[in-house]
């Protein structure tokens, strides 16, 4: 991995990954001229009560079939490789332990997951350990994280539509961009209703994904 590479990272159980991840991961390349974007399953999500449904093993699988999608996306294992629970704090620890700079890294994140960074692990000092690239989720909009954030207010750069493309110095302090973009209304607890109803996923997840799915019988119960 070529630590001077702008890179992207997006995490989350992606259980399954679906086309609202993607279309996130697609915003913040194009508007921070990201040169990869890393899909990082969670192994123990310290915000979820209970694990995923599918195995470590099937969530890699999805990530890798959805990379295929785009020569930006690289699936990532880093966090499965960990026994204790995926910390934002400690994965960026980690990539930053090989050699990555702060100034590199661009942390992905919903607006609805964002609104919560408060109760995250090691906050504040999470947000000095890379850039945070904060994108609408339908009914989350950025705009209401400076109302409901105000600690945060220096640190965010508004105002940004995903119609945008940045210049950046590359030793801008860490930073919240905070990004307007329509993202598909779409999530993994609808899917794997839709599934166990025996529903179609068309528009919903990459078509490799739904294959995968359907191939392995997930989510059927």
């Amino acid at each position: 991995m070529n630590n001077e590479c702008r890179t992207g990272i997006l995490g989350g159980r992606f259980d399954p990954v679906h086309l609202g991840h993607l279309r996130t991961a697609a915003v913040a390349q194009r508007v921070l001229d990201l040169d990869r974007v890393l899909l990082l399953p969670s192994r123990v999500s310290p915000h979820r009560a209970t694990p995923a449904r599918a195995t470590d093993t099937d969530r890699l699988a999805f990530v890798t079939l959805a990379a295929t999608s785009s020569p930006y996306l690289s699936p990532c294992d880093l966090e499965l490789e960990s026994d204790g629970p995926s910390y934002t704090s400690v994965t960026l620890d980690r990539l930053l332990d090989q050699g990555h700079r702060p100034t590199q890294l661009f942390f992905i994140v919903g607006a609805d997951a964002f609104a919560e960074i408060t109760s995250w692990h090691q906050y504040p000092s999470v947000l000095d350990r890379a850039h945070f690239v904060v994108v609408s989720r339908p009914g989350n909009s950025v705009a209401n994280l400076v109302r409901d954030l105000p600690d945060l207010r220096e640190r965010m750069q508004k105002g940004i539509r995903d119609s945008e493309k940045l210049s950046l110095s590359t030793d801008i302090e860490p930073t919240v961009f905070l990004i307007d973009a329509k993202t598909p209304d779409v999530s993994s607890t609808d899917i794997r209703t839709r599934v166990a109803k025996g529903k179609p996923l068309a528009d919903l997840v990459p078509t490799n994904v739904a294959t995968y799915i359907k191939h392995h019988g997930l989510y059927e119960r």
